[in-house]
């Protein structure tokens, strides 16, 4: 684990995060608006941007939707020291195209791109193109055989592989190797099969936004497995709401709380079209009325002073947390109040 933690945030690819009624914060999920974030982001010191994937708007499909692999790219030319996360969903891409796009970014961010696996929620997103959405540990099982292949292909092995989903023969890209073996894996999921594929597969595992000792004890069962990338690093997402006093975070968490209930329809709408079987939606379910921000948003608690929330920092730091991929609303106001404040108190 490194001595620092390391801060990312989410691009707003698809506009807010936590309210959608919010006067603060526009509901905007342009290229110039993310071009705009990402870059103030890496002046202020953020570690990395993570660019989430989705084909079309996931809570309103009226919406505006960033495309996050072209928009990698751009950042990726744009950009000179941030670190590029792409999500990517398995069962969009074959896993030969998906290896060309990501060693082609990473050449173009000398060395700064990295993928985020992602086995998918959202039925609608896949069905209404015609593309089939297995069940659960079915898409885990795809997923396994797609990151095996595409693990391979970046590193510039000459791939033959036979197997249930795919086959290659005698497949090879270049360039590879130009920076390094291949770009980082990240994989989000905590799901049994995630965990698996996780300690199997991944450099750096995603845990989505929850109470410190729920983190601890998921970083004790997945440290616990043979991991095949050593050491495994972990991520955390949270959603950040910091302010002089605790009691004035306090304040700002019940506001959005409450802009959020005006967004009791869209969230209906989601979950119904969300895959039952999904562990992040399984815990976020039960927590939404006390939290807002999605991947767990607020659960993760820092919400409080500037001091607060940097001892609850350290704390997950300490526990094994090396990223913390971060969310705000308004986005760049308090994007920008979290670098003058909290990151100097743990860096």
């Amino acid at each position: 684990m490194a001595e620092s933690p390391r801060f990312g945030i989410w691009a707003a690819v698809h506009g807010s995060r936590a309210a959608h009624h919010d006067p603060d914060e526009p509901d905007d999920a342009s290229w110039e608006r993310n071009r705009a974030l990402v870059l103030e982001a890496e002046a202020l010191g953020f570690d990395a941007v993570l660019v989430a994937q989705h084909t079309m708007n996931p809570y309103d499909a009226g919406r505006d939707q960033l495309e996050a692999w072209t928009a990698a790219a751009a950042l990726a030319a744009l950009t000179t020291r941030i670190e590029i996360i792409a999500a990517i969903k398995p069962g969009l891409y074959h896993p030969v195209v998906l290896a060309k796009m990501a060693l082609q970014i990473e050449h173009v961010s000398g060395g700064r791109f990295a993928l985020n696996l992602v086995n998918a929620w959202n039925r609608a997103e896949f069905e209404r193109a015609g593309l089939p959405f297995p069940a659960h540990d079915d898409r885990y099982a795809y997923g396994r055989e797609w990151i095996g292949l595409v693990d391979r292909l970046m590193r510039g092995e000459r791939v033959s592989f036979s197997g249930a989903h795919f086959q290659v023969e005698g497949y090879q890209l270049r360039p590879a190797g130009t920076y390094r073996p291949r770009p980082t894996i990240y994989l989000g999921g905590e799901s049994e099969p995630a965990r698996a594929l996780a300690a199997d597969h991944a450099d750096v595992w995603f845990i989505n936004g929850q109470k410190l000792d729920d983190v601890r004890a998921l970083i004790a069962d997945v440290s616990g497995r043979p991991a095949a990338n050593v050491p495994l690093r972990y991520g955390l997402s949270a959603f950040v709401i910091a302010r002089e006093t605790d009691a004035a975070a306090e304040a700002e968490h019940d506001r959005l709380l409450a802009l959020a209930q005006r967004d009791a329809d869209l969230r209906a709408d989601t979950r119904a079209r969300t895959d039952t079987a999904s562990v992040m939606f399984t815990k976020t379910d039960a927590a939404a009325s006390r939290h807002v921000g999605t991947n767990g948003g607020t659960a993760a608690g820092l919400v409080g002073s500037y001091e607060t929330v940097a001892a609850r920092i350290r704390a997950f730091h300490e526990a094994g947390i090396d990223l913390f991929m971060l969310q705000f609303q308004p986005f760049e106001a308090e994007m920008r109040r979290f670098a003058e404040h909290v990151l100097p108190r743990v860096r």
